[in-house]
């Protein structure tokens, strides 16, 4: 008995859950033929465009149920095409904040989470319990009690407190048949905020409703763009044993899996390869502005300040009337760009338009066309895909222009190339990225075994690319590198050496061919920033280029060893301060025969000056190296005649001694100075050798 008010509460609270999707379920009072969805279009952007069709007649609403995490996409993308009418709205119930239900109510959604909590949230709302007796009156509390059971355990009950006529009463809210809240203003209070709830929570659909005006019966069609999983192309391509054939079979499929919510019956289905920008937006929210808080304004004491006067500023009239300017007047008009650029190609004459599907023998391939950014396949049949199953569709089968290849990539395999095949794209449009099985026929309508598998990269019509499906284990290349710096040129600026080193990197490649079969092997090599490749010249189109390789073309015959030398050069400047050179560095540039005569003759001329510098450096240092080993000797001559009688012979011979080493020096110091100003001179004369020296 107990526990019976509490599953009441809950069955009005499932009972006003069934009511709010009754409601929103409900069918619009005008009705015209319902939405059949009718195309397809699904893009590598991880999008798809949808579009339904409906027949009306006059004015007319149509509705459309849609997930509820697609309908933000839907608020963005959504379009009618109605030739001969015109679109009044587009309406769907909203997803309204509960902090704004709640907002004029006298509780928060916390109340509803139990009983006890909505009572406690009421205080002083007046109610009427019946039960084992009957209570009216205002709500004071209601609190938890419990008691030990004598088997063990405890039990827990409320104990409601409402002040009555007759003064305070208690009953326990589990006893309670019914607690009902007198006021019927607010009992409608809570079951709106349990609808608003139910509503909030509700995980399942939307209904769109869209309104039109129009003469006569005519098709609308409603598409949208929303979010769908990837679409992937996988390809199968059948290469002859014999090396020296030139086509192969290429077999192109789309991948597709329709996780929609609902099932694609006799849709016209286009798959789309490209890089479109998408993005989400959530339209379906609401938000708010965050506005600044101001203070109150209280009134005070005023007192003005003393007035000094005032200087009229030039121009100030002006200031007040820029605010007064009128706005631009006449017509604006909005853009609209699309975000995929699909809804183009869904129009009566884009379709009339698609090329029929080329005669196949093995199976109907989608039609191809290409424009600036993309290339779409339409499949010339109805397609039927049950919701969340996959499907596999062709999209290409043809024989295309394949060359066998040895691709060496030393990043991939440092003594082995791969075997490869060099697809060209003859066709009318690009094929899309995806993965490739191989499989190799050893004669027409032999048998087929699988070599490997490949990726392809986006192929556009006109251009080839190199797919690798395994490791050519018949043929081995050896790379051997080596770096040289050597000298190619000199120039003096204003007493600044500057010299031009060019470095070069060679490497060599040994190719071991096949000993019973010819290849033909395509090197790998880095390519990098600020270096020029000078061997071997590219007189014979034998060398192309990538982002950052360079890709060298040798056939080499059955048994035969290739060398060869791939060079490249970069030159590198190097600027030098002619005074600060050693004597070392001007015997080297002097010297060197990659060096003008003009250059090397004054640098040589430099030697001279730096010669009379470094003397006079080598001389001024002994000098002054002698000069404090005469001051060093003077203090241990000091030291030593302390401990001797004055009028012995020693102390005479140690003033004697120290009189020659004062002589000594005061003639170094002379020296010294004289030798510093000589230093001076010859860097000065140095200095201005090469201060304007241009050559």
């Amino acid at each position: 008995m107990a526990g019976a008010p509490i599953r009441r509460t809950r069955m009005l609270i499932v009972a006003a859950l069934a009511s709010l999707v009754a409601v929103a379920a409900g069918q619009p009072a005008a009705v015209a033929d319902e939405l059949a969805l009718r195309r397809v279009m699904l893009s590598t952007g991880g999008v798809g465009y949808f579009e339904f069709e409906a027949v009306v007649t006059g004015d007319a609403v149509l509705s459309l149920d849609v997930r509820l995490d697609q309908v933000d996409d839907i608020l963005k993308s959504i379009v009618v095409y109605d030739h001969r009418g015109t679109i009044g709205e587009i309406s769907l119930p909203g997803r309204e904040p509960l902090r704004e239900v709640f907002r004029e109510l006298p509780f928060g959604p916390d109340a509803l989470s139990d009983p006890v909590a909505l009572l406690n949230a009421l205080r002083g709302a007046e109610v009427r319990a019946v039960g084992v007796r009957e209570v009216a009156g205002r709500i004071v509390s209601v609190t938890p009690e419990s008691a030990q059971l004598p088997e063990g355990g405890t039990v827990t009950w409320n104990r409601v407190s409402v002040m009555t006529a007759d003064g305070l009463r208690q009953l326990i809210l589990e006893d309670t048949d019914t607690l009902q809240f007198v006021d019927p203003e607010l009992r409608g209070q809570v079951n709106t905020a349990l609808a608003a709830m139910a509503e909030h929570n509700a995980r399942d659909r939307r209904r769109l409703e869209i309104r039109l005006s129009g003469p006569g019966e005519r098709t609308v069609r409603v598409g949208y763009v929303t979010e769908v999983p990837l679409w992937k192309a996988a390809y199968r391509l059948t290469i002859a044993a014999d090396a020296d054939a030139d086509s192969a079979d290429l077999q192109g499929w789309a991948v597709v899996e329709n996780l929609s919510g609902e099932h694609w019956r006799d849709i016209e289905l286009t798959v789309v390869s490209g890089n479109p920008v998408t993005f989400r937006q959530a339209l379906y929210d609401a938000y708010y502005v965050d506005r600044p808080e101001v203070p109150v304004e209280v009134l005070g004491r005023v007192l003005p300040p003393v007035d000094a006067g005032a200087t009229e500023i030039a121009g100030a009239a002006s200031i007040g009337r820029a605010a007064e300017m009128p706005m631009p007047s006449g017509p604006m008009r909005l853009g609209i760009v699309g975000e995929l650029g699909l809804v183009a190609d869904m129009t009566e004459n884009a379709a009339a338009a698609q090329p029929a599907p080329p005669p196949l023998a093995r199976m109907a391939a989608a039609a191809s066309s290409e424009s600036t950014t993309q290339v779409a396949f339409r499949f010339p049949m109805p397609v039927n895909v049950a919701g969340g199953h996959s499907l596999l569709l062709p999209i290409i089968s043809r024989a295309v222009p394949a060359e066998r290849l040895s691709l060496y990539q030393p990043a991939t395999d440092p003594r082995h190339p791969l075997a490869s095949i060099e697809l060209t794209n003859t066709g009318v449009s690009g094929l899309p990225p995806g993965v490739i099985t191989l499989y190799e026929r050893a004669s027409q309508g032999g048998d087929v075994s699988f070599v490997g598998d490949a990726r392809l990269g986006p192929l556009p019509a006109g251009e080839r690319r190199l797919v690798s499906f395994a490791v050519d284990q018949k043929v081995g290349v050896d790379r051997e590198a080596s770096d040289v710096q050597t000298t190619a040129g000199a120039k003096i600026v204003d007493g600044v050496l500057e010299v031009t080193v060019t470095d070069r990197r060679s490497s060599t490649y040994t190719i071991t061919g096949a000993a019973r079969e010819d290849r033909v092997v395509v090197l790998e090599h880095p390519r990098l920033p600020g270096w020029t490749l000078v061997e071997p010249a590219d007189d014979r189109g034998s060398i192309e280029r990538t982002a950052n390789q360079y890709r060298l073309r040798r056939a080499v015959s059955a048994g035969e060893t290739a060398i060869v030398t791939i060079a490249e050069e970069r030159p590198v400047a190097q600027r030098v301060q002619l005074s600060s050179l050693t004597a070392a560095q001007i015997a080297y540039y002097a010297a060197a025969r990659e060096i003008s005569p003009a250059v090397r003759q004054a640098i040589a001329r430099l030697a001279e000056f730096q010669a009379a510098v470094v003397d006079s450096e080598a001389a001024l240092k002994t000098m002054e190296a002698d000069l404090d080993a005469i001051v060093q000797d003077q203090r241990r001559i000091r030291e030593n005649i302390r401990s001797v009688p004055q009028d012995s012979d020693l102390y005479q011979r140690y003033l004697g001694k120290l009189g020659e080493q004062e002589d000594r020096i005061d003639a170094l110091r002379t020296d010294i100075a004289a030798t510093a100003n000589a230093n001076e001179s010859a860097r000065q004369a140095l200095l201005d050798y090469v201060r304007d020296l241009n050559i």
